[in-house]
């Protein structure tokens, strides 16, 4: 079954769902609002630059989580995802799965967001298999530390190639598709690479390279 793969932040949907995740504990007094914000709002920078230091954010992001019930915080989660996301996903989002679901494609969703974050968005566009950071849980609460190699750069190849010897797949004729300069080394990786809305860095190799580039909306 030939591997359909998305980028979830800037492809699916049309805002970082990671930094907006931030913002909503801000808004809604999860954390303090000034040092977070700031903090965020740098690291979201850094991201965009590909700079980031992820062991550092992740460590910055995951903290806030030990400090309440996982009830707790996946009811702020779900509230989240439905007023937050849902209003974000790309116009074209819902087609283009359907079109790769009607060529009896394996969807996956692989982002640098992690799986707290990321794995109720997922489902709520209906894609079952996602990868991303896994949190670690101890006694049912969140320790802010995180498990196996961050789905981030390099590390998303990584962990697509782990999920792909354990589960009986390979990448012949797989598609990826992605915004971000980030996702090059998985980009590379792939038969079909496809460039959503990219940076201009992106584009410019998508370009050089004729990969296809599109626009979800």
């Amino acid at each position: 079954m030939t591997l359909a793969i998305f980028d979830l932040d800037h492809t699916l949907i049309n805002g970082d769902s990671d930094h907006l995740w931030g913002e909503y504990m801000v808004e809604n007094g999860i954390v303090d609002k000034q040092a977070y914000r700031q903090r965020n709002d740098v690291f979201y920078q850094d991201y965009q630059r590909g700079t980031l230091d992820n062991d550092e954010y992740l460590a910055f992001a995951l903290e806030p989580l030990t400090h309440y019930s996982i009830d707790k915080l996946h009811a702020w989660r779900a509230d989240y995802v439905e007023k937050w996301i849902r209003p974000l996903i790309a116009p074209g989002t819902t087609r283009l799965l359907d079109e790769h679901r009607e060529r009896n494609h394996h969807l996956m969703i692989i982002s640098a967001t992690n799986l707290f974050v990321s794995e109720p968005i997922a489902h709520m566009l209906g894609v079952t298999t996602i990868l991303a950071t896994e949190p670690e849980i101890i006694a049912n609460r969140y320790s802010g530390r995180f498990l196996g190699t961050p789905t981030y750069q390099q590390g998303k190849v990584t962990v697509l190639k782990e999920w792909i010897a354990s589960n009986n797949h390979d990448l012949v004729g797989a598609y990826f598709y992605s915004d971000s300069l980030n996702d090059l080394a998985l980009l590379e990786q792939v038969d079909n690479p496809v460039t959503v809305n990219p940076d201009d860095d992106l584009k410019a190799i998508a370009e050089a390279r004729a990969w296809k580039i599109i626009d979800l909306g």
